[in-house]
């Protein structure tokens, strides 16, 4: 499998862990979890935006 479609998967994996420990830190009004689910997302995020890029610049 391609570093880029790697990234993209893992990206996308780790956006949604974190949109569901941000629920769940919501939800039991756990705010260092919370805030955990929140940094995970973004992290996904950046990593998926990677994986696009990666994708792009192997053409």
């Amino acid at each position: 499998m391609k570093s880029s479609t790697k990234n993209k998967t893992k990206g996308v994996y780790h956006e949604s862990k974190g949109k569901i420990k941000e629920t769940v830190g919501k939800v039991t009004d756990d705010s260092s979890l919370e805030a955990e689910g929140r940094a995970e997302k973004v992290g996904g995020k950046v990593q998926k935006k990677v994986g696009q890029v990666e994708k792009v610049l192997e053409k």
